[in-house]
């Protein structure tokens, strides 16, 4: 199987009970995930901008993946993570890249593309549609950071995202949590905005809720029907990256086997063992504890 992977890669500062913690964040939750699950045969490509002086962040996971699409640039973002415990993350960015160069010369030859939206600039919408134009395989999107918007101190709001329709008609996975899917519709309630998101051509649509567990929406003779899976009991180490991980599994499971529940399954599994790991090297067992979680 052969993936392209396109996001931003961003240095994170945690600030999680009055201490500051730097590490690698955007784009790399989702190939960490992706390094410790794919298996043999498989290629992934990353499509990301990275910088020389924070590189020694990433390498160690970035390394193991085709880095024909991956480019240095001057600088890439820091965003400032505040974590609570009953309410979403407060975000501020230093600095902002530029939209990810996608080439769209040579999609033909990927069986999947996921694009995670992790500052919510990683592509233009007329890139989107062009990558539909010519892509016809399967394209996932994680809305992620394009729920928010920049104000003047480069700090990230909820709003709603301009022109989702086009957004919501280009692609065939749709993944947000439960507060950003108040972003992509006027409806209030859960299955109404899903019937909308269905209706724009998404085949799956995706909402993951933390600690609660994950639901799907899909279409099956010609009826909306929804599948959830509560969340793995854990003792909670980590509140970062775990939606990134959740979505890189669940493409690469769907992708293998087209079975949309146990891939929710598998995925809500492994969401929740990131959860659960205060180490990246924790991501080693990744595949392990998934499997021994789901048989």
């Amino acid at each position: 199987m052969k993936l392209l992977v396109i996001g931003h890669s961003v240095e994170d500062h945690i600030n999680q009970n009055g201490v500051e913690l730097v590490k690698p964040g955007g784009i790399f939750y989702t190939m960490l995930a992706l390094k410790n699950f794919v298996g043999p045969g498989d290629e992934i490509f990353l499509n990301s901008y990275v910088q020389k002086e924070n590189y020694n962040l990433f390498e160690g996971v970035y390394s193991g993946f085709d880095r024909t699409y991956l480019k240095f640039v001057d600088r890439i973002p820091k965003v400032y993570l505040t974590l609570h415990n009953f309410k979403e993350r407060g975000e501020t960015y230093q600095s902002m890249s530029q939209s990810l160069d996608v080439d769209t010369d040579n999609l033909g030859q990927f069986d999947g593309i996921l694009i995670n939206m992790i500052t919510g600039f990683d592509i233009s919408l007329d890139q989107l549609e062009k990558i539909r134009k010519f892509y016809k395989g399967l394209i996932f999107i994680d809305a992620h950071t394009l729920c928010r918007g920049l104000d003047e101190n480069l700090k990230r709001e909820f709003r709603p995202i301009p022109q989702f329709e086009r957004w919501g008609s280009s692609v065939d996975i749709l993944q947000a949590n439960d507060s950003e899917i108040k972003t992509l519709s006027s409806q209030t309630e859960e299955r109404k905005i899903a019937e909308e998101i269905l209706s724009l051509g998404v085949k799956i649509f995706i909402v993951t809720k933390g600690s609660i567990g994950a639901r799907i929406y899909t279409v099956k003779n010609k009826e909306i029907i929804s599948i959830f899976k509560p969340a793995v009991k854990i003792e909670s180490k980590n509140m970062v990256g775990t939606g990134d991980v959740f979505g890189a599994v669940f493409f690469y499971n769907y992708i293998k086997t087209n079975d949309e529940a146990a891939s929710l399954d598998l995925a809500n599994i492994a969401a929740g063992s990131a959860a659960s790991y205060n180490d990246f090297k924790n991501f080693d067992k990744l595949r392990t504890d998934v499997f021994k979680r789901y048989n």
